[in-house]
């Protein structure tokens, strides 16, 4: 399969941030470095969960950089580049430095909620416009617009460029539809964690997880049994990690997450506004939760 870099698990790395908010870069070293030695397959910069929105162009550079240098070319790296500006968005990809990126993953226009066939025409544009492999993002409940299995499998057969779609619309009979009727090599990615097992079990590729990067080395061996055909081992790593899972998506992403690495001395519990760490009430459930883990 020509896509292969990309099947199993992938995470979607946080922005580390100092207590005055300034990013901090020595904690995103020993993130990514922690990740690579724990067994994913690729990283994702600049996604939802590394907070995009707050992150300035410049600190977006510096953060790649950061994160090739620890990586020496041992794992894929996809960058998140999207936008509702379809135009202004395709000279945003033409003007990164791509070097060392493999491949885009861009999240499917949001606020200004066009038609599915507005949504192809988007795509369109940025594959006939730019050289680099594209990995669709629907996460409707952030864009307020969920992308039809129909427009992505449209996509998928007319534009070799584009290469497969991290679906995180919390359907799992999404899911079977585009697995189901998909060209060989486009990628069905998870990027719902609480449903990563049961899409790769159906015949999906993998995660682009967030509760991954804490846990890096149970998440990929769960995505590995799955893809191995060995679900009991799948799910037995499964059902420790639900609780967890559950936790850190009730009240914001990456609050919950950054909660759980903060207790595992991997960053600081800091956020830039408007999100803000977890409840005190929730923060002594993920304790309780981390403790029952034994971590």
């Amino acid at each position: 399969m020509k896509n292969s870099k990309f099947i199993g698990t992938g995470v979607a790395l946080i922005t580390p941030f100092n207590k005055d908010f300034s990013i901090d870069y020595a904690s995103l070293e020993t993130l990514a470095e922690y990740n690579i030695t724990n067994g994913i397959d690729y990283l994702v910069i600049n996604g939802t969960t590394a907070e995009s929105p707050t992150i300035k162009l410049s600190e977006r550079e510096l953060i790649i950089k950061t994160v090739v240098s620890v990586n020496k070319g041992r794992v894929p790296l996809v960058l998140g580049i999207g936008g509702n500006d379809t135009l202004k968005l395709v000279k945003e990809i033409n003007s990164s430095n791509l070097e060392d990126i493999s491949a885009i993953l861009s999240v499917s226009p949001y606020y200004n909620k066009p038609t599915q066939e507005g949504i192809y025409e988007h795509y369109k544009y940025i594959s006939n416009n730019t050289s680099v492999p594209i990995i669709i993002y629907n996460v409707p409940g952030r864009t307020a617009k969920n992308i039809l299995p129909e427009t992505v499998l449209r996509l998928a057969k007319e534009f070799d460029s584009i290469i497969g779609i991290k679906e995180a619309g919390n359907d799992i009979n999404q899911y079977l539809e585009l697995i189901n009727n998909k060209p060989e090599d486009f990628l069905i990615i998870s990027g719902d964690d609480d449903l990563a097992l049961s899409s790769v079990i159906a015949g999906g590729d993998g995660v682009i997880s967030v509760i991954g990067q804490a846990f890096p080395e149970k998440f990929s061996k769960m995505i590995n049994y799955a893809l191995d055909n060995n679900p009991l081992s799948a799910t037995s790593i499964h059902e420790q990690l639900i609780n967890i899972t559950s936790l850190i998506f009730r009240e914001n992403n990456p609050a919950g997450v950054k909660s759980v690495l903060h207790e595992m001395n991997l960053c600081n519990d800091v956020l830039r506004l408007p999100l803000l760490p977890v409840s005190k009430n929730l923060r002594n459930e993920i304790l309780v939760e981390l403790n029952n883990l034994k971590l």
